[in-house]
């Protein structure tokens, strides 16, 4: 499988229904929505809406069914980058080779973009398969799990001890705890969405839980490598910035080269993990082996 061609494949049929879910840049009231649409559309790769695509697809679900779910996390998504560049975050001046929503809109609309895209997406959610016949019961599990990946116990709890984490109290176990909610939680949950919408049995959802684990782990600790080793042309984001913040990474903790095989480490526990999977997994495998060698 040609990867990079399979997922821009799957990063069009997303870009496709995104640009019909959000409010056209002429709808009152104007800057919101021209602002929402410049981070959406930023050249992002849609890595997570398509890993939540192809769990439905690895348990022979029908992937358009899960369609506005992936949207959904892809909004979710932005709407963590867009507050995690603010000044009071990361201060970062790039983010997918283009200037951050803040440095353009202003750092007050940059929140409210934030809190929009995060509405707009759980809007979705909560319609994921209207038009497919999945069980209202599925649906409710899907926002149920995301939500839990979005909050305290997720995403914003990592954010918040990796902002006021001081380097001389990190080690190993809290940044693992960072890593798995701030990045991990939201690979786990868009997985889980797929394979649960796409009507994924226990044994299944459960295999793709363990993969979906594994790949966001080693996802961040490569980021944390691509900090330090990256360019701006290929990463599409301001280098260093980790070490300028005085942030606590794998890198800082164990250096590129031990960093690097704790990735591996990780990725080939996630292609282990779909040992029971055929060829409809595919795309999973092939993420985890691109993710090995990825430079952006």
């Amino acid at each position: 499988m040609d990867f990079l061609a399979a997922l821009a494949e799957k990063a069009h049929l997303v870009n496709g229904a995104l640009d019909r879910y959000l409010p056209g840049e002429n709808t009152y009231p104007q800057l919101i929505h021209r602002a929402m649409r410049y981070s959406v559309f930023s050249g992002g790769k849609r890595l997570r809406p398509a890993l939540t695509l192809a769990a439905a697809e690895a348990v022979k679900g029908d992937s358009n069914a899960v369609l506005p779910a992936a949207c959904a996390i892809e909004l979710i998504h932005t709407y963590s980058l867009v507050h995690d560049d603010l000044p009071a975050m990361d201060n970062s001046d790039l983010r997918r080779g283009r200037a951050t929503t803040h440095r353009v809109f202003g750092e007050g609309i940059a929140v409210l973009v934030g809190d929009a895209l995060l509405t707009l997406g759980f809007d979705l959610l909560s319609q994921a398969g209207s038009e497919f016949s999945i069980p209202p019961a599925k649906v409710l599990q899907v926002v149920q799990e995301v939500a839990a990946a979005c909050g305290t116990m997720g995403l914003i709890g990592g954010q918040v001890i990796d902002l006021t984490l001081l380097p001389k109290e990190a080690d190993e176990k809290t940044l693992d705890y960072i890593h798995r909610t701030k990045t991990g939680a939201l690979f786990r949950a868009c997985v889980r969405t797929g394979a649960i919408l796409g009507g994924a049995d226990e044994d299944k959802l459960r295999k793709l839980t363990t993969f979906a684990e594994h790949f966001g782990l080693a996802f961040q600790i490569i980021d944390d490598i691509l900090d330090v080793e990256g360019s701006p042309e290929k990463t599409g984001k301001t280098v260093g910035s980790d070490a300028r913040n005085a942030k606590t990474t794998y890198v800082s903790l164990f250096g590129v080269d031990e960093s690097r095989v704790r990735a591996h480490k990780c990725l080939d526990s996630a292609i282990t993990a779909l040992v029971d999977f055929g060829s409809e997994a595919d795309f999973l495998r092939h993420a985890a082996y691109f993710c090995k060698t990825r430079k952006f």
